[in-house]
């Protein structure tokens, strides 16, 4: 349920989350998309570029567990973070010639990122309520498509990959910090971290929340690869990749309606949608139109599923803020590590054949549980 907000604050609000989206999801473009080039241009190898971008994954579900007793997002805690990022960025210009100090400022780097979205994700949702969710958040999938289109001119020097990165990550604190000042922790807030927080007792949930996430392993290590193999021109296969993006755009400024509606529903078939996408491009994989009918389906298998995830465990868990980190933790974090080893090993004919069974059992686990019991009704 949204807080009670007066009409300029909410204005606010509003600009300061989906200023803040923009430009934490521009910092994940330059440095998923251009970092790993530019340590491979001053020499890195594949497997110190692969242990170092496997740190902030792993980082993300590690660290939720030391939130389970003792600790408690707070908003201390939170601009500490913030204070933390923008250390890494510094360090990354002084570390990134070094494998060791390197790898240690990305683990920074990560442990900041863990505490920084799962505040802002819950705080998006307790100001703006889910149904508006959407509207602010898809300021961050532009933020990516821009850096994805802008950084590959200035990309003829490596140095220009950690001054965008130091840029988008100081206006992520800039806009991050301005989020504090409209954050009270009343009461409840505090006892949060009292009440019992149990990953068994929604196991089914959180087990589809990992499996999918393995499941687009397939699709965000190896579906550049697996195209052109196919005789898909990579110029074609940046015109897929920036228009999955633009539908889950889409999805998010009109999704609202269909957050209002049963959210467990909506996670499920999803997760069912997932299973047909994958196996589009596992039956069709030479059809740059089946790639792109595939690629509208990113509106729903990310945008819908992740916008209905992370509401329906901000309406079934008291400890909301925890249950955003785990979220993250466990998809982003266990999900992807998982999801690029596993799409590395199945990698060749039938790589989409695999991803479409991982999303096949995601989607199976789901069945026992029948609306009635999910606690949706309760939104």
């Amino acid at each position: 349920m949204r807080s009670s907000l007066n009409s300029a604050d909410f204005r606010n609000i509003f600009f300061y989350i989906s200023t803040f989206y923009f430009s934490f999801f521009s910092i994940i473009g330059v440095y998923i998309i251009y970092m790993p080039k530019v340590l491979e241009n001053i020499g890195y190898s594949s497997e110190e570029i692969g242990i170092i971008f496997a740190m902030s994954p792993m980082v993300r579900f590690l660290l939720p567990f030391f939130f389970l007793k003792h600790l408690r997002l707070t908003k201390n805690i939170y601009i500490s973070a913030l204070g933390l990022a923008l250390f890494a960025a510094v360090l990354f210009y002084f570390t990134i010639h070094n494998f060791y100090l390197f790898l240690l400022s990305n683990i920074i780097l990560g442990i900041s990122f863990a505490l920084i979205l799962p505040y802002a994700e819950t705080f998006a949702l307790e100001h703006l309520g889910k149904e508006k969710y959407g509207k602010s958040r898809l300021f961050g999938s532009v933020g990516f498509i821009i850096v994805a289109l802008l950084l590959a001119k200035f990309m003829n020097e490596s140095i220009n990959a950690l001054h965008f990165l130091f840029v988008t990550i100081l206006f992520t604190v800039i806009f991050g910090y301005k989020l504090s000042f409209y954050e009270k922790e009343n009461t409840a807030d505090r006892n949060n971290n009292k009440n019992s927080f149990s990953l068994l007792k929604h196991w089914r949930l959180w087990i589809n929340i990992f499996l999918m996430q393995v499941s687009f392993g397939a699709f965000y290590n190896f579906f550049t690869i697996y195209e052109t193999a196919h005789g898909v021109d990579i110029e074609t296969v940046s015109y897929l990749w920036t228009f999955g993006v633009v539908c889950e755009i889409v999805m998010l400024y009109y999704q609202g309606p269909l957050l209002k509606k049963n959210l467990y529903n909506i996670i499920k078939w999803s997760t069912f949608t997932a299973i047909f996408r994958w196996l589009l491009l596992y039956f069709f994989p030479d059809s740059v139109l089946i790639a792109y009918i595939s690629q509208s389906l990113h509106a729903i298998t990310f945008a819908l599923y992740y916008s209905a995830a992370i509401a329906y465990l901000f309406q079934i868990y008291e400890n909301k803020k925890l249950a955003q980190q785990f979220f993250g933790g466990i998809s982003f974090g266990l999900g992807g590590f998982a999801g690029s080893i596993l799409a590395g090993i199945f990698y060749g004919e039938y790589l989409f054949l695999y991803a479409a069974g991982v999303a096949f059992i995601a989607w199976l686990i789901l069945i026992p549980i029948t609306p009635a019991t999910s606690k949706d009704h309760l939104a």
